[in-house]
């Protein structure tokens, strides 16, 4: 849409150049055919380098948009960007041509495949999964009873995906009023499914806001767990059952989280680390260790710790 246009939309008006506007994206990643938003001083340093096309920010800050890029002044960039987000949500029933299955796939009963699905070699449907529009299922993929994948899941080869995963799910994302009504952030990016991975059953793996949720190969994760929208889990780690990762929580390689662990959003857990079950990660960890409890500590402390409430209540 043109950028006239959405700021009409939007309530808003602006000076520049009026150009093409084909999605929303973050600061970092935005093109110059792309609107992004600034709404938190903590990422002033990525603001005069983005190269968005357009950016929603407040007046204080509107100097600090670099010279090409158009400001679009707003006291509610977040609200704004939500708002935004609803104009360039893809259809959710689209005409994208005849599915595309290879000979080889075996497809249990009661399968729905949307418009424009690649199914690989040697993939196995079974019964009541949902494949929507626009997936792709690598060969020798394994999709077990009652999955859901919604629409432009990517899916790498030789994974299993158990019975009951929902992949691809809206992530948990609002933005808020001024007198405290929801407004949904609409989330238009997907999530990738690397080679070799294996995904428990009932388990949830959220949709990126903008760009992807990525499973990197070789990671194994249990049941009834949640991934919130924008994660990355690192290549070969393991997800105990009931861990819940945070939007936007970046995990190395082989990093193990042990059961009912988790993280708040936005930080990053280095490689090789251990967190065990229950511990709680608020802040980002890079040292190689097993870390325990909450607040969390390294997991050496923490049972010296456990040794002296013990003798206290003796």
């Amino acid at each position: 849409m043109r950028l006239s246009k959405l700021a009409e939309r939007l309530g808003l008006s602006f000076e520049g150049s009026d150009l093409e506007i084909g999605a929303i994206n973050t600061l970092d990643d935005a093109t110059p055919h792309e609107l992004s938003f600034f709404d938190n001083p903590k990422y002033l340093d990525k603001l005069p380098l983005t190269q968005a096309g357009a950016v929603l920010v407040k007046s204080d800050f509107a100097e600090q948009i670099p010279e090409g890029t158009v400001a679009l002044i707003t006291d509610e960039p977040y609200l704004k960007m939500a708002l935004a987000s609803h104009l360039f949500q893809k259809p959710l029933i689209r005409d994208a041509g005849e599915a595309k299955i290879d000979p080889t796939a075996q497809i249990g009963a009661n399968v729905h495949i949307g418009s424009g699905a690649v199914i690989g070699k040697n993939v196995t449907i079974l019964s009541g999964a949902v494949i929507g529009e626009e997936v792709e299922i690598g060969e020798g993929t394994l999709i077990h009873p009652n999955v859901t994948l919604y629409n432009d899941v990517k899916i790498g080869k030789n994974c299993i995906i158990q019975a009951g995963a929902v992949i691809g799910s809206d992530g948990f994302g609002y933005a808020h009023t001024k007198t405290g009504e929801h407004v949904k952030i609409h989330h238009n990016g997907n999530v990738i499914i690397e080679d070799d991975v294996e995904i428990g059953a009932n388990t949830t793996i959220d949709r990126a806001v903008f760009g992807s949720t990525r499973i990197r190969k070789g990671a194994k994760i249990d049941n009834l767990i949640q991934i919130g929208h924008n994660c990355e889990i690192g290549a070969h780690s393991i997800l105990v059952s009931q861990v819940g990762l945070s939007g936007s929580t970046k995990l190395g390689r082989n990093v193990v989280m042990g059961g009912q662990s988790a993280t708040s959003g936005h930080l990053e857990i280095g490689d090789f680390v251990t967190i065990a079950a229950r511990g709680g990660v608020t802040k980002s960890i890079k040292t190689k260790d097993v870390y325990s409890g909450f607040p969390l500590m390294k997991h050496r402390d923490w049972l010296r710790l456990q040794a002296k409430i013990a003798k206290l209540l003796k």
